[in-house]
């Protein structure tokens, strides 16, 4: 008995050592965080929530980051989840407004997702840093703090969880995995998954292999024999260079010809998607990835969503569809808005260049920045983070496969200190025989390095917050009475949109996608008679709507633009009018 009773009490003492050292460590950490004496401008200072912007973090450390910032934030930020993953994990969402002026699905609302692709990861961190900065800033930044009473923000920081933590925490090269985790067969042997890379060093990095061979078209670079340059015609080099490290582990004479996935989830939106044969990594059918189709179905339920924004990387673009040339769905009006938008972003991200995907880029079916426009009508960008020109600020004049390798290896040298390669080292392969092993690490090219991280999420942030900016604001401009004789009114008003997007894009128009406006006017008394749209005041043109003259149907409010407005009414008034916009909010007025 007495034996037992140590025992418990050996764990409950154990237990509360353990809560001490962990109230201790927080302690700690607070005291470590020296406080900022002077704010340093567009930083938030003395944010309740300190988060380390110049590193990456997996789903677990994003989980946490939301957990806080909703704790942190309670009437800005909301934590929850749109579905799940292929692998169980819940798909963050993190619902950013100041819910004291209005719901979030009542506003105007920005989408920003990153990380569709799992190894271009830091579109997690930027729209992260996002939701951070807008909570953070609001009652600092009196324009953060207007922008958070009229929009509100879905962030999704990551889209593909499962194979952004395989990309982090299972050895890889920097391109690899692109497409998530759901089981295929690669190689058509029946199995799944079983011939990927193999860490021969057990370093974490998936690197390259070459063997000797006093034939070989490859030799070292003069000016840093890390790197491997290919050999003019006239000559021949000492080296072959093999597969990407790895095994043939199904022995069919190949190397890493069956890894997880393979598909692409950017091929597989329910917008001129095509099979495989024609887009190669569209999968079986549009949606058929458990991730997209609860992205899909977060905005469908979510028509109040305006703005887009989904971050890739790398390259330094601002890219905009279509993504094929003989999709001709972009219409001019609103390529109009595109182009305000994009060069804009120019002007905001040195070095970035705002670009058309198919004519500028290459040809994609079924990708998602075709879909939120030409679908569901919303101005959507997908930004290429990351850019040669941040390597040594001066635009690259580099030439090909080489020429960018040589500005990788130049910077690691002089600013990386040589951390981002891995030095050829020898090793005695099974099928290969001897070969050396080296090359760039899975963190190095793809991913911006820690210094250059936290300028990157700001900048790229900025420029999706002018863009919400910009999504359509509404407002009374003016509401008049005048009488007609007897017991008849004309009651007009003007709506008003003060910013650039319209309460309905001209695509939605066009194909009759989404439900148009509606001018509402309601008597406290009496009768509509009459409603009409004014077409030209000056010429007193009207267009009467004999169906529900109460309950005017609008195309839309023009970016920028106005949309008079005409009632005949019976009675004195008042009168309530309602102006509903599914993307553009809702506005009221009583007129007396």
């Amino acid at each position: 008995m007495r034996k037992k009773m140590n025992l418990a009490a050996g764990k409950r003492m154990c237990r509360v050592l353990a809560i001490s050292l962990l109230y201790a460590g927080a302690l700690l950490r607070a005291e470590d965080m020296t406080a900022s004496a002077l704010k340093a401008m567009g930083a938030p200072h003395h944010p309740k929530t300190e988060i380390a912007w110049n590193r990456y973090y997996d789903t677990e450390g994003i989980a946490g980051i939301c957990a806080r910032l909703a704790k942190a934030h309670p009437n800005l930020v909301r934590f929850g989840s749109i579905g799940k993953s292929v692998q169980g994990r819940d798909i963050p969402l993190l619902t950013v407004t100041d819910f004291t002026t209005g719901d979030a699905d009542e506003k105007p609302a920005m989408y920003i997702d990153g990380n569709i692709h799992s190894n271009e990861i830091q579109g997690a961190e930027v729209a992260l840093y996002t939701a951070w900065y807008l909570a953070e800033s609001r009652g600092q930044v009196e324009w953060i703090t207007g922008l958070l009473k009229e929009k509100a923000f879905y962030i999704l920081p990551t889209i593909n969880p499962d194979a952004r933590d395989h990309f982090m925490h299972e050895p890889n090269m920097p391109h690899s995995p692109r497409s998530g985790l759901l089981p295929r067969d690669d190689d058509g042997d029946g199995l799944m998954d079983e011939d990927g890379f193999d860490d021969l060093d057990g370093d974490g990095n998936i690197v390259m292999m070459r063997k000797l061979n006093p034939s070989g078209r490859w030799k070292d670079d003069p000016d840093d024999p890390r790197l491997m340059i290919e050999c003019r015609e006239d000559e021949t080099g000492n080296y072959d260079f093999l597969e990407w490290e790895g095994l043939d582990n199904d022995g069919d004479g190949r190397i890493n010809e069956d890894g997880p996935g393979y598909y692409d989830p950017n091929r597989n939106w329910a917008w001129n998607w095509q099979p495989s044969y024609v887009e190669s990594g569209s999968d079986q059918y549009p949606f058929s990835i458990p991730e997209n189709r609860a992205v899909a179905d977060f905005v469908m339920a979510h028509p109040n969503i305006s703005g887009a924004q989904s971050y890739h990387n790398s390259g330094g673009l601002i890219l905009r569809g279509p993504g094929q040339t003989s999709d001709d769905s972009y219409d001019p009006a609103d390529v109009r808005i595109y182009d305000f938008l994009g060069k804009l972003g120019e002007e905001m991200l040195p070095g970035y260049r705002y670009i058309v995907l198919e004519k500028d880029m290459y040809p994609v079916w079924g990708g998602e920045l075709d879909w939120f426009y030409c679908v569901q009508g919303v101005f959507t960008f997908t930004n290429e983070l990351w850019t040669s020109f941040d390597y040594f600020r001066k635009k690259d004049e580099s030439s090909g496969w080489f020429g960018r390798r040589r500005e990788n290896y130049r910077f690691d040298k002089l600013l990386l200190f040589g951390e981002g390669v891995v030095p050829w080292t020898k090793y005695r392969h099974p099928q290969y025989g001897d070969i050396e092993i080296g090359g760039l690490k899975k963190a190095w090219t793809r991913t911006a390095p820690s210094f250059l991280l936290e300028e990157m999420c700001h900048r790229n942030a900025a420029f999706t917050l002018f863009h919400a900016h910009h999504l359509p604001l509404l407002r009374v401009d003016s509401a008049s009475v005048s009488s007609l004789g007897g017991n008849l009114r004309q009651v007009d008003v003007i709506i008003r949109n003060m910013r650039v997007l319209p309460s309905r894009s001209a695509r939605e128009i066009n194909v009759k996608s989404t439900m148009p406006d509606f001018a509402m006017l309601k008597p406290v008394s009496g009768k509509i008679v009459a409603g009409f749209i004014v077409e030209d005041p000056y010429l007193n043109l009207v267009r009467e709507q004999k169906y529900r003259p109460d309950r005017l149907a609008v195309d839309r409010v023009p970016g920028m633009g106005m949309v008079r407005l005409r009632w005949l009414a019976e009675g004195k008034g008042p009168w309530r009018f309602i102006y509903e916009s599914k993307k553009g909010g809702r506005v009221e007025k009583v007129i007396e």
